[in-house]
């Protein structure tokens, strides 16, 4: 019995380091999404603003990091780096970013690649890879760490928009023949739904930051007495948006050579 109850104490320590280890990875996975609903919730509820636009996290050792327009935060289980915001290095060729920080107590690099990446414990994808080189100190070499991470969309994105310009001309509902187009952005679903005018349109959506494209854009094929041209148009234009603003309760849709659409937020 005695040379037993070791065997039985270690047995005990490994599931409950085992059940941590997965309670830890799953909090770190819903954290990503739970951001993005968390920004939808900030529309009703103060509490939950937040300005953080990416989030990555690795294991072994559990870390994550958040950027925002103000700060950048890198967290470990033991330690926590804190530096202002600066605005990344663009690859050419690909979609990647470089974040280099420099202050008196650290140094941290961060790379984001858009690539599937596959979180090694629980198999789950995520569509950035992450690379974060960080020493801290008189540390003269950087620890280097591995991870997923996700860019959270806007909770200001998630309203009903109706049309008011079409590039550059100001529209009305008898320039559509049924009605004005509009659009309703599910931010935590990164999906879209409305009506271009006669036929209704829905799709997905893809943001990062202040970029923003509406992609798979499906819609029904009803035949509409007038305004076709003009629905058109509208779905051209919406499929070339690449960025976006929102002020003064107006969402404006642009490429880079003109304004495209600018909606008006619908109570």
């Amino acid at each position: 019995m005695k040379n037993f109850l070791p065997i039985l104490l270690s047995v005990c320590l490994i599931a409950v380091s085992c059940s941590n280890k997965k309670e830890k990875n799953k909090t770190l996975e819903n954290t990503v999404y739970s951001d993005s609903v968390n920004q939808v919730k900030a529309s009703n509820n103060k509490q939950f603003v937040t300005d953080t636009y990416f989030k990555a996290y690795g294991v072994e050792p559990f870390w994550n990091v958040t950027i925002s327009d103000k700060m950048i935060t890198f967290k470990t289980p033991t330690d926590s780096i804190f530096t202002p915001h600066t605005e990344p290095i663009y690859a050419q060729d690909n979609n990647v970013k470089m974040y280099s920080l420099h202050t008196e107590l650290a140094a941290i690099k961060i790379e984001i690649i858009q690539m599937e990446c596959i979180n090694a414990m629980s198999g789950k994808s995520f569509p950035y890879s992450v690379t974060l080189k960080y020493k801290k100190g008189n540390e003269t070499e950087f620890t280097t760490l591995e991870g997923c991470g996700q860019y959270i969309t806007n909770y200001r994105l998630h309203d009903i928009w109706a049309l008011e310009e079409l590039n550059g001309a100001k529209v009305n509902k008898d320039d559509f023949g049924k009605e004005l187009p509009y659009i309703e952005i599910n931010a935590a679903e990164n999906s879209f739904m409305g009506t271009s005018g006669c036929n209704r349109i829905m799709g997905k959506l893809f943001s990062e930051r202040n970029k923003i494209r509406f992609t798979n854009i499906a819609s029904t094929e009803m035949l509409c007495a007038k305004g076709s041209d003009k629905e058109q148009e509208f779905t051209k234009a919406l499929a070339s948006t690449i960025s976006y603003t929102i002020n003064n309760n107006r969402l404006t849709l642009s490429n880079p050579d003109k304004t495209l659409l600018v909606f008006k937020k619908v109570d």
